[in-house]
């Protein structure tokens, strides 16, 4: 939980758009025309946009915030009660993949991870030991979409009514949420639902929040992704890709926020991935058998340790946890700060240009992972071998399959990589 900061709340809600060039002291929001979304819900707060969405413009000065004790105290509870998880630094190799994943954690809108490769190689475990890791956010106390207070976009229908209405906003601190996608989960239980009979007999739109609600500003871990029913995938590529859910049922309509990290695992014997599904991942990291014999027996001894008494094992690893969490907090933080020349910009893009990749998606992420990555090692400008380490996961799933190729997409990238940048 957060300190309280104490600051009242003074909301206007105005027709007119913010300018641009106004940046009032903290949290000052300004939203450009067409940048809202969601259907015209809850009459009277929005004006209609592209596709039947709507356009929100309206500033915030001081939002207030307050910490709740009995709150505080539920979630300590709860965390104290549930499964021992796995700690990340514990984790033997893979350096692909835990590198990929945290620099999903630094910035965000990197787009997720895909990460395949075989059975038994500790995929599900690494991500789901990425919990202990994860930063927090600022968010509207009791809000089941976890709204962001300061941006517009990522706040549910009833706390922009709150805004437009110029109530004051409780605001807590909160762990970023992981939810798991079972393969056997329903469209509702995903998507979430409405209570036909209530809003027929009381005239309320009532709705209950899914996964996807859950999901919202936090990660979604789809655990065997390339086992998932096509419904689910179109729900998934749907709200990937315009960051809200929409949900409608005999004519009622009600649409929340729904944007996520996207991570995904899977074995490719189990089958392959629709390319549409794929391109939404920003990386692909690609995982082993460890090969090497003491390794595979360090990896034994480390998780039998785990087994048989989980608290002392992660005591065990406590400062290195700390350390880890240190280090994504600072990455975060100075992130805005890390330049990319634009010698590399041009040469990133010839890469891309001479692979042929489709579309601009590898060059956006290709910028965005090294940049991160500068981050994460503590400096403000990237240079050409942190693009080296992560252009051939931002492209190499973007590359077009051809079935007589035997050679690894991935060692194509860096060949294409060395014979650009000399």
């Amino acid at each position: 939980m957060a300190s309280v900061l104490g600051t009242s709340t003074a909301i206007l809600a105005s027709r007119s758009l913010v300018s641009p060039s106004s940046k009032p002291a903290f949290p000052s929001i300004s939203i450009n025309p067409g940048q809202g979304y969601g259907r015209k819900l809850y009459g009277g707060i929005g004006i209609q946009g592209r596709n039947g969405m709507p356009r929100f413009h309206f500033a915030a000065t001081n939002v207030a915030t307050e910490v709740n004790p009995v709150e505080q105290a539920r979630k300590i509870a709860a965390k104290e009660s549930q499964r021992p998880v796995y700690p990340f630094a514990a984790i033997v190799g893979q350096d692909e993949m835990k590198l990929c994943l945290l620099l999903n954690v630094i910035d965000p809108k990197i787009g997720g991870v895909m990460i395949m490769g075989d059975r038994g190689t500790g995929k599900s475990t690494t991500v789901r030991s990425l919990v202990d890791l994860l930063p927090e956010i600022r968010v509207v106390f009791g809000d089941p979409y976890n709204s962001d207070p300061e941006d517009p976009e990522a706040m549910g229908i009833e706390v922009r009514e709150k805004v437009t209405k110029g109530e004051e906003l409780a605001i807590t601190m909160t762990k970023i949420n992981m939810v798991d996608l079972p393969l056997g989960a329903t469209e509702d239980r995903v998507c979430g639902t409405i209570d036909i009979e209530k809003a027929l007999t009381e005239g309320v739109k009532a709705f209950e929040p899914g996964l996807l609600a859950k999901a919202n500003r936090g990660i979604l871990y789809v655990d065997e992704v390339n086992l998932l029913d096509d419904h689910l995938v179109d729900v998934l590529l749907d709200s990937a890709a315009s960051g809200w859910n929409t949900v409608e049922r005999e004519g009622i309509s009600i649409s929340h926020p729904a944007r996520f990290i996207l991570i995904g695992s899977g074995n490719p014997e189990e089958g392959e991935l629709r390319p549409q599904l794929l391109d939404r991942f920003g990386m692909h990291a690609q995982v082993g058998t460890v090969r090497d014999a003491e390794l595979r027996v360090k990896i034994v001894e480390e998780r039998a340790r785990f087994d048989k008494n989980p608290k002392e094992f992660r005591e065990s690893y406590k400062a290195e946890q700390e350390k880890l969490q240190q280090q994504i907090a600072s990455a975060r933080s100075n992130l805005s700060s890390v330049q990319i020349d634009q010698d590399l910009k041009v040469k990133i893009s010839k890469v891309c240009a001479e692979l042929n990749v489709d579309g601009l998606r590898g060059d956006i992420v290709t910028n965005r992972a090294a940049k991160a990555l500068a981050a994460l090692k503590g400096r403000e400008k990237v240079t050409a071998e942190d693009i080296a380490t992560v252009i051939p996961n931002c492209l190499r799933h973007r590359l077009r399959k051809d079935p007589l190729e035997s050679i690894d997409s991935g060692l194509l990238v860096i060949e294409k990589f060395y014979e650009v940048f000399g």
